[in-house]
Order: structure tokens, then C-alpha cells, then sequence
């Protein structure tokens, strides 16, 4: 099945979420947990990204994981995972208890598709301490698809993992799970990767970017996605396709924030200050601009000039923004 034909079939199969200026989000996409071993992606940004939930659990955000959070094509056991980072799981209590947090499924955790896989590893875990099971994420449920809809506009953006119509990542997932477990987790252990992964394959990623375009201008809504890795803002004036990037790349990791009806491209990573002392600091790469800039469906009582003027204003106000000079300026050191 096409890119196309996939990614509105996830729409139709969306799950809602309703969304107005007060809602803050936070996406974070492809974390690669493994079981801490040499081949586990995630391990070495796991304290940027635990500082980073602090930050969003404390500031009131809602967490939405994109998909490739645990890599279960490479650590089939969850509790081995969980055990590994239980300092990340501990955050993950707090947000999913307070009923903040959404979580999406990709193609090296699609086994989370099923709410009997599901219930068996997420809804508890082991306590390392006494042995005993306790609740870890109980009652969780994992969608292939979000849809988030604005309150008084109207407005929808579709939000997924992004492998929808990857052939080897999508219908022909488990035969590329198999062949990561065989080979490939053994070679990521030195530093090599799979060159038919959209990840290293410039041909493939530009192609899967494609079709995620061509899918925004048939249907003009605005997509949110991960599994490039590759982090992705556009002017207001270009196709509305954001991509959170990744928290596997060397000392830094990347996602997206919507806050009060605007969405910010950002990074976070270790730095030292002027003392030598390490912070992990976050970092605005791009925006905020307000989402209803990206707005492609026509409203409801307008003519098509009045659409055509609605559009040039967007255009306009694109251009007078200034070149993105003052992208990647601090917000300042937030102290571990």
C-alpha cells in the first residue's frame, strides 16, 4: 500500500485529541531504547533526555512519544529495557499518571499495536529493589495516530511515526526486524548501521519525505512525524511538514513544542559555562510561529479571493520574518 493510501488510513483511524492555546505538547521522537548494552542508541543521551522530561513534567506539558521509543526489533524484552533506564520509565509514571501523556507506535516497536503486548510489559514492571511487580504504565494505550484538532478553528495536524508506506518498515516489518536481530544490533555495537534504513540512505529518506509532502498538498493538512531523524521546520510559506529529528544523535537530541498555539523547533544538549560546570541546555533551533500559519484547509464562508488574501497574508508575514540568525540561541542554562 502507498505512502498515500497509508497515511489516510491513519487518519481516519486517528485518535482525537483537542487542542486550544492553553494546550502545552512536547513530541519526542525515535529514542532507540535498548537494554544499556554497547548497542543501545539511547544510552548515551539518557541523562540530556531525562532532564529534558523533568523540564516538561514540571511545566505542565503533555508528553507524546512518536514511536521507535523502546527498539524492540533489537532488545526483544521490555523488562530488560525498563530495567536499563528506570529513571526514564520513573518520569514516564509521573506524566501517564497525571494523564499527560500520549504514545504512538513505529516500526521497531510496532508489537505495541497490540493491546495484549501492551498490557503484558508496559502496564507493570519488576522493582530491581524487592523483586515485586508494581504499576508502571497501567491502562496505557498505544495509537498508531493522532489527530490534533483546534478548539475554536478548526484546524487538524496529523501526527504519527512516519514508516506508513515504508515497505521494509511497514508491511515487511518483521522479516527487517529478524535480520536487525541477526546481524545489524551486533554491528551497531561498533558504529555501523543498515544502509537500506532511511536513517543513513539519503535516496530513501528524500523519497519518504516525498510522499509525506505529496500527502500535505492533497489534503492540506499539516503532518508531525518522526523516523527520518532528520529534524524538519518549515517557513510559513512551505509545505507544512515537521519532523521532531531524533534523541540518538551524538551528545544532543531534538524535538517540537506547541505552546500557546505556536510550535518551536528545539535541541538539547550538554554544555559547560564560563566555571567549567556541565548543564544540559535547551536551545530554540526554529520558531515559535503560530500554527494557524500553516492552515491549508479553506474556511468555512470565505470566497476563493477571500481565501487567496487569507493565504498571500500568511506568505507575506512569512517573508518579513527575519533569516533565522538567532536560531539555536539559548533560552539559558537549565541546571540539571
Amino acid at each position: 500500500m502507498k505512502t498515500q493510501d497509508r497515511l489516510s488510513a491513519a487518519y481516519d483511524r486517528a485518535h482525537v485529541v483537542e487542542v486550544d492555546r492553553a494546550t502545552k505538547l512536547v513530541f519526542l521522537s525515535d529514542q532507540h531504547r535498548g537494554d544499556g548494552s554497547n548497542a543501545d542508541e539511547f544510552a548515551k543521551n539518557k541523562v540530556i533526555v531525562t532532564h529534558a522530561l523533568t523540564h516538561y513534567l514540571d511545566e505542565g506539558f503533555t508528553l507524546v512519544e512518536l514511536g521507535d521509543t523502546e527498539d524492540l526489533w533489537e532488545f526483544p524484552h521490555v523488562r530488560h529495557i525498563v530495567r536499563a533506564h528506570g529513571i526514564v520509565y520513573g518520569r514516564l509514571r509521573e506524566f501517564h499518571a497525571l494523564g499527560r501523556y500520549l504514545r504512538l507506535f513505529g516500526n521497531h516497536d510496532a508489537q505495541l499495536a497490540d493491546l495484549r503486548y501492551v498490557r503484558q510489559n508496559l502496564f507493570q514492571a519488576q522493582n530491581p529493589q524487592t523483586g515485586e511487580l508494581e504499576p508502571l504504565l497501567p491502562g496505557l494505550e498505544v495509537h498508531e495516530s493522532l489527530l490534533l484538532r483546534d478548539r475554536d478553528t478548526g484546524q487538524e495536524v496529523l501526527v504519527v511515526h512516519g514508516h506508513q508506506g515504508d515497505f521494509s518498515n511497514d508491511q515487511n516489518w518483521r522479516f527487517t526486524m529478524w535480520t536487525y536481530r541477526a546481524f545489524w544490533k551486533w554491528l551497531h555495537a561498533f558504529g555501523i548501521h543498515s544502509p537500506s534504513s532511511p536513517i543513513r540512505n539519503t535516496f530513501k529518506r528524500h523519497k519518504v519525505e516525498r510522499n509525506y509532502v505529496k500527502w500535505i498538498r492533497e489534503h492540506g493538512i499539516a503532518l508531525i512525524c518522526g523516523h527520518t531523524h532528520r529534524a524538519k521546520f518549515p517557513a510559513s510559506d512551505e509545505t507544512p511538514y515537521f519532523n521532531s529529528g531524533s534523541c540518538t544523535f551524538n551528545a544532543y537530541v531534538t524535538g517540537l513544542e506547541i505552546v500557546n498555539g505556536e510550535i518551536s523547533l528545539v535541541r538539547w544538549r550538554v554544555e559547560s559555562d564560563a566555571n567549567g560546570y556541565l548543564h544540559v541546555v535547551r536551545w530554540v533551533l526554529a520558531g515559535p510561529r503560530p500554527l494557524s500559519d500553516y492552515d491549508r484547509l479553506r474556511r468555512p464562508g470565505l470566497s476563493a479571493d477571500e481565501e487567496t488574501d487569507r493565504h498571500e497574508a500568511i506568505r507575506a508575514r512569512s517573508r518579513r520574518v527575519p533569516p533565522r540568525k538567532d536560531a539555536g540561541v539559548p533560552t539559558g542554562p537549565v541546571s540539571p
